[in-house]
């Protein structure tokens, strides 16, 4: 038999082949050349530079994560983690109306104290680590991460706070209506920055969105006019989706005031926007707490109802409930203690366990009232949560299970130990030099993931909320690309989904809502985007703190291993869990 003398970049030996369309998984081989798909199926017999033998495991597409916060991160790290240690090759980034351009010289630190209170990134890290000055206008920060390399490539929505801030000043900081050359102004700047290569606009439009010290983000209370107008600026560009976090998406929020509206109201706005804009509209949906616990059925009728008649509405789901940690290295019940404050916030955690080991120091923390933040913004706020919820917070360990039994629970721990949950989860924090970590998200997991599971079947869903590179002491779902697939198709005690459906749903689904049409499949011609998966030992670990952020901040990953290579653009920048070095990844314009 004739050997062909073709060369390639890359050939990807024996892999069983997800492709991203919802095909039935196929064994075979996967060719690349000047990064681009080059050859996909069967067995490639051509000469390659390099030979990847995937040994039976998966070969997908790249992740495409639609909802993301690296927007001051750009500036500092090149790998974009943990995106990238979690097989994603394209994020979009600038959600939930909050961003850095354009910007006013010298209003920096009110987009800050906005990224700050809503995402949770420490304000020094965001000071010292964004280049600031080398921008403006949204144009020129699409400039300034054009100039730069990444381990993936960068998709960048333009964020209602800081156009409302640098179109209305601090009448736009404080939620004042906008006038008629207000409107002006913003649809003016929306329209340039879509030309440019904004791939979206996002908003935020729920008063559990509060900037550090403690008033709503801009555009919380936009009149239905000012939406509007960008609805009629992006038809007129004829590019961008239009991302919104609804009013009454994570409850009433009575403490906070409440809503002004409902989640019902919301959608119409929303679907309203779609048709006047012709764009599309993807929005947060979650099973609240506080309303009718179907409510989320009737949003996806009516979502249904809205496409059916011309509308293009994408509800984004997550792939696990959100969870809250808590641990010595983060967030806890005890760290607004005027003892903890005085004597042992500043001690490295060595010390600080030792010392918290001591009986009297335990009855004294526990004991003493809290000093609360000056700034009533500020996610610290959130000990007096972790106090009152002790009982239903869930231990995690090595890896990390997603649906636990209740008999695990720091209450029942307590319970079954004869002491007080609050006791016991102090002890717990110190165990294993203190690096130990507990979650709260829902008591009743196995009920919420049978709603998930309904959401992600729902064909208008997409999937996204993994909020990477935000709430870096708090929340740890920019793992959610890897337990969406290991949960769901290998490890779920109850009903599991298609790998080929979970494939699809984080590959090719996100990438043709954002208009990327040359990625999220394996198709001759498109853009070697792949990960090669050992599905089976795929696994998530428990946070581990890092102290890697500028300022000398900390953030919580969570150590995956299972990625036997991702490449971006045909380039692999990660192999065996580890990086590479490599940075293909670039801006993608819209």
């Amino acid at each position: 038999m004739e050997v062909s003398t073709v060369v390639y970049d890359i050939v990807i030996k024996n892999g069983n082949l997800i492709d991203g369309t919802g095909a039935e998984a196929v064994d075979g081989d996967l060719a690349i050349r000047d990064g681009v798909i080059a050859e996909v199926g069967g067995t490639i017999t051509a000469a390659a530079h390099r030979t990847i033998d995937a040994d039976g495991a998966i070969v997908t597409p790249g992740w495409v994560d639609v909802h993301t916060h690296y927007d001051g991160q750009v500036s500092w790290d090149s790998q974009i983690a943990p995106s990238s240690h979690n097989g994603v090759t394209t994020v979009v980034m600038g959600n939930c109306g909050v961003g850095f351009a354009p910007v006013a010289p010298g209003s920096e630190q009110t987009l800050i104290e906005l990224m700050e209170g809503v995402e949770d990134i420490p304000g020094a890290a965001l000071h010292e680590g964004i280049d600031w000055g080398q921008w403006e206008t949204f144009a020129e920060y699409l400039d300034y991460i054009e100039s730069r390399e990444y381990a993936l490539d960068i998709g960048a929505q333009i964020a209602h706070g800081a156009v409302r801030f640098y179109a209305m000043g601090e009448r736009g900081r404080l939620n004042e209506d906008a006038t008629a050359d207000d409107l002006d102004v913003m649809g003016r700047i929306v329209a340039e920055a879509l030309d440019a290569g904004a791939v979206g606009f996002s908003t935020s439009r729920t008063v559990g969105h509060r900037a550090l010290w403690g008033e709503p983000v801009p555009g919380t209370f936009a009149a239905d006019e000012e939406l509007l107008t960008i609805a009629d600026c992006m038809r007129g560009v004829g590019k961008g989706v239009f991302e919104m976090i609804p009013a009454g998406t994570v409850g009433k929020l009575e403490a906070l005031g409440g809503e002004r509206t409902t989640q019902e109201a919301e959608h119409d706005l929303m679907r309203r926007f779609s048709l006047a804009s012709g764009r599309p509209v993807t929005f947060t949906l979650v099973q609240s707490p506080d309303y009718d616990p179907d409510l989320w059925r009737e949003i996806l009728r009516m979502t249904s109802d809205a496409n059916g008649a011309g509308a293009q509405l994408y509800p984004q789901v997550s792939s696990r409930p959100i969870g809250f940690l808590t641990g010595l290295s983060g967030y806890h019940a005890f760290m607004r203690k005027p003892t903890y404050l005085e004597k042992l916030a500043s001690l490295p955690l060595a010390e600080r366990v030792v010392a918290m080991r001591d009986p009297d120091m335990k009855a004294t923390l526990i004991a003493e009232p809290d000093i609360r933040p000056k700034e009533p913004g500020s996610m610290e706020n959130v000990y007096g949560l972790f106090n009152r919820a002790a009982p239903v917070m869930y231990p995690m360990g090595n890896p990390v299970e997603l649906e636990p039994a209740l008999s695990e629970t720091i209450g029942a721990r307590a319970a079954a130990a004869g002491t007080e949950p609050l006791d016991y989860l102090y002890d717990f924090m110190l165990e294993d030099g203190g690096t130990r970590f507990a979650s709260l998200s829902a008591v009743d997991v196995s009920d919420r993931m049978n709603v998930l599971r309904e959401m992600l079947l729902d064909p208008n869903t997409v999937t996204g909320l993994s909020d990477a590179g935000a709430h870096v002491t708090l929340i740890c779902d920019g793992t959610a690309p890897t337990t969406q697939l290991n949960y769901w198709t290998r490890d779920r005690v109850g009903e599991q989904l298609p790998i080929e459906f979970i494939v699809k749903k984080q590959t090719a689904r996100n990438a043709e809502l954002y208009g990327f049409s040359d990625r999220g499949t394996l198709g001759v011609g498109k853009r070697a985007d792949v990960n090669v998966i050992d599905h089976a030992n795929l696994s998530v670990s428990a946070p581990v703190a890092h102290h890697d952020l500028p300022a000398g901040g900390t953030r919580l990953m969570q150590p995956v291993s299972g990625y036997l290579a991702t490449l971006c653009n045909g380039v692999v920048t990660l192999e065996h869990d580890t990086e590479t070095g490599e940075h293909p990844g670039r801006l993608v314009r819209g």
